[in-house]
Formats: structure tokens, C-alpha cells, sequence
């Protein structure tokens, strides 16, 4: 089968026609150096994608990766309280939208980026539960040994609205539990959980698991994520145009790839 990698490097040259349309924003001669920090959602697209902005622009693009929110040591809120330096945040639009009241993020810099559902996972080749309907995913649920979810948007979703939704959050207090930092993947592929919950595009890059498909839409919940400009960037242009590339139409292929539905936009304000 024909791995993410594999058909992100098969989408390289579409990416770069595309690029050509915004070498207007940064020359060569203004290479920088731009400091992302972002969360697992978006980062299979991400990578795929970076390199071709890196050569067209002439820019180098140095990535920190962590969740969006939790008190984990690389979590995005918590690199900036200890002083990391950074110009481009890439996260959840809710929590990145919590930081611009925080004076981390420039306000107006924010441009929202892709919608990504939630989906199920299990080790690879084991049974798949039905998750056809929200009577089938409560089953499948009550049924689980073991459950797992993320300790960013999609588990606070799953642990805090959806087991209150299906009327079983008591029964999942002994079997389901938040991974800190960790994919869910991860978890399910070493058989420490049955099902795990996360965003698809971040459960596709994991080796060792089936993804079962995504939640019903009765139960669905989509996360955006979004982009914007920090407060301490020193490279506050280059930023702008990276934020320009990822919300482009050259960026399309490799977000639908990834698992997740772009979102259309003009650029970073």
C-alpha cells in the first residue's frame, strides 16, 4: 500500500507551480530563518509542504512540536510561558485564538486553515467495531476493554461531550483514558487500548493501526485549525508569507491527503 510519504513526494511538483504564484512575498536575497510551533493535526501535511516553500523562498523553516493546550513540557502554550522563541503558531483556532487575548498571538494574524474530524482506530488487523451509527458507537464503546483519546481538542471533546452524550461517561471512567503528548495511535498500535479516538489526520501517519472511520456526524466534532503571528516574532514577514502558502490552493492536495478538508482563505492579514 502506498505510504502518506509516498503519495505527499507524488504531489511535489503541483506544489511547486503553485508556489510560483507567491515568490512575490519573500525574495531570495531576504532569506530567513522562521520558527514554527505546531500541533499533530496538520503536521503530516506540514511536512510535505515545507520543503517546497523552503526552496522556492529561500527561507528556512524550524519546526517545536506539541499539542495545543495541556500543561505537557512541549505544549505550544507552555514553550512560549518559558520563553521559546517563535514567529509562526499552528493549532487549534480555539486555543490559538486563547493566546491572542493572552498578548502571545498578533491580533488580526490569524487565518484558519483546514477542518479535521475525529475518527476510530484500531491495531492493525484487529476486528473493526461498527461505528455506523451513535447507537453503534455506544456499543462499541460499552464493549472496549480499553480506550484512548488525546489530551488536546478531540479527547477534551470525547471525555468532557460525547460518553455525557451517549449516557456512559460513568462506565468509561475505568477504561478510557487522555495520552498526554503521545498520538492515540501509538497507543493502540503497542495493544495498550482497543479503540482510540483522535483526529484522522493525525491517526493516518501512524504505522500499526486501522483507522475504522470517522465519528457519525450526530457526534462529530470538527476542529479547525488555524495560524497566526506571535507576539515575539522577529521575522514577522516571512511568517506572514508561510501563513500565505499553507491557506493557498498549492497547499490543497496535500491537506485532503493528510485527512483533513482545507479551508479557503485569502492569506495572513
Amino acid at each position: 500500500m502506498t505510504s502518506m510519504s509516498a503519495k505527499f513526494r507524488g504531489l511535489a511538483l503541483k506544489f511547486a507551480l503553485g508556489l510560483l504564484g507567491i515568490l512575490w512575498l519573500t525574495s531570495a536575497s531576504e532569506a530567513a530563518e522562521v520558527r514554527v510551533m505546531i500541533s499533530g493535526g496538520l503536521t503530516a501535511a506540514y511536512q510535505a509542504l515545507v520543503p517546497e516553500f523552503e526552496k522556492a523562498t529561500g527561507n528556512k523553516v524550524l519546526t517545536a512540536y506539541g499539542p495545543s493546550m495541556g500543561t505537557t513540557a512541549n505544549a505550544i502554550p507552555v514553550r512560549l510561558e518559558r520563553g521559546e522563541p517563535a514567529d509562526v503558531l499552528i493549532m487549534v483556532g480555539y486555543a490559538l485564538t486563547d493566546l491572542v487575548g493572552k498578548g502571545k498571538v498578533v491580533a488580526g494574524s490569524q487565518v484558519d486553515l483546514t477542518r479535521s474530524p475525529i475518527g476510530v482506530a484500531v491495531k492493525s488487523g484487529a476486528a473493526k467495531p461498527d461505528i455506523s451509527s451513535v447507537d453503534a458507537v455506544k456499543r462499541a464503546l460499552l464493549e472496549a476493554k480499553t480506550i484512548a483519546y488525546s489530551d488536546s481538542a478531540s479527547g477534551v471533546y470525547v471525555s468532557t461531550e460525547m460518553f455525557n452524550k451517549l449516557g456512559i461517561a460513568e462506565a468509561m471512567k475505568d477504561k478510557a483514558r487522555k495520552i498526554p503528548a503521545t498520538p492515540v495511535g501509538e497507543i493502540v498500535a503497542r495493544g495498550e487500548a482497543e479503540l482510540g479516538f483522535q483526529q484522522i489526520s493525525e491517526l493516518k501517519p501512524v504505522k500499526g493501526i486501522d483507522i475504522v472511520g470517522p465519528l457519525p456526524k450526530e457526534i462529530q466534532q470538527i476542529t479547525i485549525f488555524s495560524a497566526g503571528i506571535a507576539t515575539v516574532s522577529k521575522e514577522q514577514e516571512a511568517g506572514r508569507a508561510l501563513i500565505k502558502f499553507l491557506s493557498s490552493p498549492a497547499a490543497r492536495e496535500a491537506i485532503i491527503a493528510s485527512g483533513m478538508e482545507p479551508i479557503s482563505a485569502d492569506g495572513a492579514k
